[in-house]
């Protein structure tokens, strides 16, 4: 039985995997496919990690997101935590200035009221770290097994100073690929605490809320092209939406790319490629050649960017690519992620 929708025919076969929400090219191809053609509207099609809103002589940034990680406590952090860090930091990723946040909650019956306040206090705790507030909200509560424990929907609105301008198509030849520090370590945290696959290791979740160390980035130099944090998908999700909404090459360099130790040898024993694993306190920056070593410096001197490296550079071709040069000196193309490895990761 074939039936039809707008103008895209489905069939019955075909149906949503949990690789649509991986932050991979299933992902993308859903959203293009079936979203953005749903609502197309100018504010939504440039498709950045908020909305930029005009309300008078304010630019207003809007995003939205939903945390469904598994297990709901993870070493480093916890499911409000992670919410609040990465509406704060979708925000920051517009160079906005984040000022309140939503917080909707679908609670499963059964679900310990010990645990809840444990959550909603960490939301708290990191809202004001943030410095941000939680100004309202939602809760719904569904029957035992109709929900994993907890989900939670945040949204956020902050202002965009004026001069501001980073979006995901303004990377330009020339411009080079910044990294605030290593990758992996949120995944990790999370999977050596899953039931089944536990395995010993002193990694803890990056996640942190990233809009300060924005600020100093952008009171080094404004001329930042492009900020992205590398999330579901990891960093190759990541810089393959940046080459894409820019139309340009991106050449990494993958000697260049900060990675614990731990995370190296926990991909080795996983079969997982690091490059995928999301993270959920570090960010892709592209900027101008000739500021690029100004904001690194700045970024080395913040505790979120310790570790920042320049990793990489913008070509004009091959155009919507990423290109990784390997230890060993040889290339290839970096693509997203298709499938789902790691479900379930925030």
């Amino acid at each position: 039985m074939i039936h039809e929708a707008g103008s895209t025919v489905y069939s019955e076969k075909d149906k949503i995997l949990l690789a649509h929400g991986s932050g991979g090219e299933l992902s993308h191809e859903l959203v293009a496919s079936l979203f953005v053609k749903a609502f197309a509207n100018p504010i939504l099609d440039p498709l950045n990690d908020m909305a930029v809103l005009r309300v008078g002589e304010n630019r207003l940034a809007f995003t939205t997101d939903c945390y469904v990680v598994t297990p709901v406590f993870f070493p480093g952090g916890d499911i409000g935590k992670l919410a609040v860090c990465g509406t704060v930091n979708d925000l920051a990723m517009g160079g906005a200035t984040p000022l309140f946040l939503s917080a909707g909650f679908i609670i499963e019956e059964g679900f310990p009221l010990s645990s809840l306040e444990k959550i909603v206090f960490a939301m708290q705790k990191t809202a004001a770290e943030a410095g941000v507030k939680i100004v309202t909200g939602d809760t719904k509560v569904v029957n035992r097994g109709a929900a994993d424990q907890i989900f939670i929907n945040t949204a956020g609105i902050g202002i965009i100073p004026p001069g501001v301008e980073i979006l995901g198509r303004n990377a330009k030849a020339g411009d080079l690929v910044l990294l605030s520090g290593s990758i992996g370590d949120h995944g990790v945290a999370i999977l050596s605490s899953r039931e089944g696959l536990e395995f010993s290791t002193t990694l803890m979740s990056d996640c942190a809320p990233l809009n300060e160390l924005v600020a100093v980035m952008l009171r080094a130099s404004p001329r930042i092209h492009c900020l992205r944090d590398p999330t579901r998908g990891g960093l190759s999700s990541a810089l393959n939406e940046l080459a894409r909404q820019s139309g340009v090459g991106v050449w990494v360099e993958e000697d260049r790319i900060p990675i614990k130790e731990e995370v190296r040898g926990a991909c080795e024993l996983l079969g997982i490629d690091p490059l995928i694993l999301a993270n959920e306190g570090k960010l892709v920056a592209i900027a101008a050649e000739d500021a690029a070593e100004k904001i690194l410096k700045r970024m080395q001197a913040h505790p979120l960017g310790k570790d920042a490296a320049i990793i990489g550079e913008v070509r004009e071709e091959p155009k919507a690519k990423v290109v990784l040069r390997t230890q060993i000196g040889s290339t290839r193309i970096m693509d997203m992620m298709v499938g789902e490895q790691l479900p379930r990761i925030c």
